[in-house]
C-alpha cells in the first residue's frame, strides 16, 4: 500500500517515512502544501498523511483542493489538538485527526483502520482463485499452505492481486513498490517478480503470475493454463 506524507518538519518526516517503511508500506514525503497537493493529485494512493500547518499552501486548503477531485482517504497529524481544529479537519472530508505528539503504535493501528473502510466487508483478505492475500496478518496462502514473503514481495504480490487481471508496466510496480523511476538498467522488477513467482506458482497450478512480453506483468486465472 502506498502512502503520501506531507511534513515540513524534516525529523517528524524522516521518522515517519522510515517507520512506515519498516512496516511494510511504500512511502512518499514532501515537505510543502503545493507539492503535496500536486502530488495527491497526480499520482495513485491509498492514504494521505497531512500536517495543518505547511509553508505555501496549509493542510486545510490541501485537502479541500484534493476533496474535488479525488476521495483519497486523508490523516491528519498535527499539534493543533484543538476541538475546533478537530472538528474542522472531519468537516472538509478527512478519515481521522491524530495530534502530536503520538504513538507509534497507534498511528498505524489508525492507519489500518482507514484502509480497511474503504474495502470490502471481507476487506482483511484478498483472493484470487486459491491464493489468498490477509492484510491484517500480512500472510498469504496458497491451497492453504502459507507462504513465506518479504516485506517487498508481499507489497507486490499485493499491488498484483489489487489490480487482478490489469497489465502493469515496470516502471508502474517500481514506483508503487520501491517509490522509484523504473530505469532500464535496474533488473529490480524481473528479478523480485521472478522470486515471487517461485513461491506462488512453481508448486501450483494454475499458474497465475504471467508475463506480457513488452508491457510488464499480470496476476489472472488464464483458461486452459
Amino acid at each position: 500500500m502506498r502512502i503520501l506524507i506531507v511534513e515540513d518538519e524534516a525529523k517528524m518526516g524522516l521518522y515517519l517515512k522510515r517507520g512506515l517503511s519498516e512496516a511494510g508500506y511504500t512511502v512518499d514525503w514532501v515537505e510543502d502544501g503545493l507539492s503535496g497537493q500536486y502530488q495527491a493529485e497526480t499520482e495513485d494512493y491509498d492514504l494521505l498523511i497531512l500536517d495543518v500547518m505547511l509553508p505555501g499552501q496549509d493542510g486545510w486548503s490541501v485537502l479541500q483542493n484534493l476533496r474535488r477531485t479525488k476521495k483519497t482517504p486523508v490523516l491528519f497529524l498535527t499539534a493543533r489538538d484543538d476541538v475546533g481544529d478537530r472538528v474542522k479537519g472531519l468537516e472538509l472530508g478527512a478519515d481521522d485527526y491524530l495530534s502530536k505528539p503520538f504513538d507509534f503504535v497507534e498511528l498505524t493501528a489508525r492507519i489500518k483502520v482507514i484502509l480497511r473502510r474503504g474495502q470490502p466487508s471481507d476487506s482483511s483478505t484478498i483472493r484470487v482463485a486459491d491464493l489468498e492475500l490477509d492484510l491484517t496478518k500480512r500472510k498469504a496462502l496458497r491451497q492453504g499452505s502459507s507462504i513465506l514473503l518479504t516485506a517487498k514481495e508481499f507489497a507486490l504480490l499485493w499491488l498484483l492481486m489489487r489490480r487482478k487481471g490489469e497489465i502493469l508496466p515496470r516502471a508502474t510496480i517500481a514506483s508503487q513498490v520501491w517509490d522509484m523511476n523504473f530505469n532500464s538498467d535496474t533488473n529490480v522488477v524481473d528479478s523480485s517478480i521472478r522470486r515471487l513467482r517461485s513461491k506462488v506458482d512453481d508448486n501450483y497450478e494454475p499458474k497465475l503470475i504471467h508475463t506480457v512480453r513488452g508491457m510488464g506483468y499480470v496476476l489472472e486465472v488464464r483458461d486452459g493454463k
